[in-house]
């Protein structure tokens, strides 16, 4: 099997890729492997799968009061 090494990662990636396997149960290693089949095989939830899992709660006159409401992105603000 082939290695990959990945250089000049933010502490912050490292940490949240820590954190991420931690919360899975394995390693960093494990969980950066995981990371990229999922990313490049698409053998996580796609986008569907992931609609179809949200719970239906509300009715749609619960969002009668936002139409005219929209307003243009403060980009500015990001940074």
């Amino acid at each position: 099997m082939a290695q990959l090494i990945v250089r000049s990662l933010e502490d912050q990636l490292v940490a949240r890729l820590k954190e991420r396997a931690r919360a899975h149960g394995h390693s960093a290693e494990e969980e950066h492997r995981t990371i990229l089949r999922d990313a490049l095989f698409g053998d996580g939830p796609d986008f569907k799968e992931y609609l179809c899992a949200m719970p239906n709660v509300g009715d749609d006159q619960d969002f009668d009061g936002l139409a005219g409401e929209a307003r243009a992105p403060d980009f500015d603000s990001l940074n």
